[in-house]
C-alpha cells in the first residue's frame, strides 16, 4: 500500500504517507485538472481503491494508465540481501518497499527498513544508486548498525550533498527536539521553533545539539530573530498560525510593536526581518517591509504569500515564495525583479536566504517535496541548483552562515553540505 500512496502522491505533486494523507492532500490542490496517473501493469487492487477514492474529489479528474514495470521494480519479494544497503540502493525501489512492508518480525534491517519506510516518497523515484543512498543515509537514525552508516557513506560519495549531521525522532544519544515547525538563524545559532511554540537554540550552527530551550506559547508559522549586532541572544519574532506576531526576549523596539497591532487588524501569512525592517506576507499576494523610513509594498505573486526571507548585504534584498510556485526578490523601496529566481508549478512551502562572498544563498521547498539551494558564483550559469527530497514533507529550511542546509521535517532536522 505504501508504494501504491507513493507513486500516486508523487504524480499528483502532493507528499503524502497514508490513503488519508493522499487524499487530504490532493482535496487541498486548488487548480481544477486533469491528472493521468500511469502505474506498473497489473494494477494492485489497493491502487485501483485509491484512484476511485481520488475521482470522487471532483476537481480531479484521474485518468489510470499503465506503463511497463522491469522484473527488479515489481512489487514481489525482493531476491536479494535486505541488510546490504549497496544492494537495497540497486534494486527495485518497489520490490524493495514490498519485501520491507511485509515483514513482521519487528527486524530494523541495520537502520535500513525503518530509513526506507521513512523516505520512501523520495526513495521510489527514478534516481541513481548514489542519490538514493544519500537518502537512506539522511534517514538513518542513531541507533542504525555503525556498519550501515559508513556504507552509505560510501555509496553517497557521487552525490550532489553530503549528511554533516542530523537527527530524528527515535535517537537516543541526542534527544529528538520535536516537529519542525520554522527555522532561522541568528546570533550566531540555529534557531528552531516546534508546532506548538518552543524554540530551541541548537548551539554553534555547525551543531545539531540543543542548549537553549525558550517555552513554548502560540501555534508557530514562521520564526525570525532580530539582532543588535552586539553579543548576546536575539529577540524572537514569532508568527503564529492566526496570523498575530509574538515577541520573545528583549523588549520589543517601537517597529515590532507596530508592526504587531497592524497584524492584529490585517493577520500575516509569512514573516521575515533585516536589519532595518520586519517584512510579512499576505494572503493576497502581496509583501509588506515596515521600517524606520516608513513602508514599502510590492505584489509579487498571484495568491497568498507562503514564506520569505531575507539577507541584508550589500543592500536589504527580500525574496518571497507563493502558492503560485515562484520565488522572487525584491529591494524594499526599489522594484522587484523581473524574472522569478525559481518557478515550479507546486506552491512554495519555505524559503531560508543567507549572504554569502559571492551573493545570497537561497533555499527552497515545495509543496511535492522538492528541496533546491541556489547558490551563487563564477562559473554556475543562472539558475544552477542542487536538489534534495527527504522523503517526509518539508516544514522549515535554513542556509547556514558556511554555505550548508538544514531541512526540516516532522521527523527529522538534517544538515547537508553541498559538495
Amino acid at each position: 500500500m505504501r508504494a501504491a500512496v507513493w507513486e500516486l502522491a508523487n504524480q499528483l505533486g502532493v507528499v503524502a504517507a497514508t490513503p488519508g494523507e493522499l487524499l487530504s492532500a490532493a482535496l487541498l490542490t486548488d487548480a481544477r485538472r486533469t491528472v493521468r496517473v500511469e502505474l506498473p501493469s497489473p494494477h494492485p487492487r489497493d491502487v485501483t481503491g485509491l484512484v476511485d477514492s481520488l475521482r470522487t474529489l471532483g476537481h480531479l479528474r484521474v485518468e489510470l494508465g499503465t506503463r511497463p514495470s522491469p522484473a527488479a521494480g515489481a512489487a514481489r519479494p525482493a531476491p536479494f540481501d535486505l541488510r546490504d544497503p549497496a544492494a537495497v540502493c540497486a534494486a527495485g525501489p518497489l520490490g524493495v518497499t514490498a519485501a520491507y512492508e511485509a515483514m513482521a518480525d519487528g527486524d530494523d534491517h541495520g537502520g535500513l527498513r525503518p530509513a526506507w519506510l521513512r523516505a520512501g516518497q523520495s526513495l521510489i523515484r527514478d534516481q541513481e544508486p548514489a542519490a538514493r543512498a544519500l537518502v537512506l543515509l539522511a534517514a538513518l537514525t542513531d541507533g542504525a548498525d555503525p556498519r550501515t552508516r559508513d556504507t552509505l557513506k560510501e555509496l553517497a560519495a557521487g552525490a550532489d550533498w553530503s549528511v554533516r549531521w542530523s537527527r530524528a525522532r527515535g535517537d537516543a544519544s541526542a534527544p529528538w527536539p520535536g516537529p519542525v515547525a520554522a527555522l532561522t538563524t541568528g546570533g550566531g545559532r540555529l534557531l528552531m521553533a516546534d508546532r506548538l511554540g518552543t524554540v530551541r537554540s541548537l548551539g554553534a550552527p555547525g551543531e545539531g545539539t540543543p542548549d537553549r530551550v525558550t517555552p513554548g506559547g502560540p501555534r508557530v508559522k514562521a520564526l525570525a530573530a532580530l539582532t543588535d549586532g552586539r553579543s548576546g541572544d536575539p529577540t524572537l519574532l514569532l508568527l503564529d498560525e492566526r496570523g498575530r506576531l509574538h515577541v520573545r526576549g528583549a523588549p520589543a523596539p517601537r517597529l515590532v510593536t507596530a508592526v504587531a497591532t497592524t497584524l492584529e487588524r490585517h493577520p500575516g501569512t509569512s514573516l521575515a526581518v533585516t536589519a532595518g525592517a520586519v517584512v510579512v506576507g499576505d494572503r493576497t499576494g502581496s509583501v509588506h517591509a515596515f521600517g524606520p523610513q516608513g513602508l514599502h509594498q510590492e505584489a509579487p505573486h498571484s495568491g497568498r504569500v507562503t514564506a520569505l526571507a531575507a539577507v541584508d548585504a550589500p543592500a536589504p534584498l527580500v525574496y518571497s515564495g507563493g502558492t503560485d510556485g515562484t520565488v522572487r526578490a525584491w529591494s524594499p523601496g526599489g522594484p522587484a525583479l523581473r524574472d522569478p529566481i525559481a518557478r515550479r508549478p507546486y506552491p512554495v512551502v519555505a524559503l531560508h536566504a543567507a549572504p554569502t562572498p559571492t551573493g545570497p544563498a537561497v533555499a527552497v521547498a515545495w509543496n511535492d517535496g522538492l528541496v533546491a539551494l541556489h547558490r551563487p558564483g563564477p562559473g554556475r550559469r543562472d539558475g544552477a541548483a542542487r536538489h534534495f527530497r527527504p522523503g517526509p514533507p518539508v516544514r522549515a529550511l535554513a542556509v547556514l552562515p558556511d554555505g550548508s542546509l538544514v531541512v526540516g521535517t516532522d521527523e527529522a532536522l538534517v544538515c547537508l553540505r553541498p559538495r
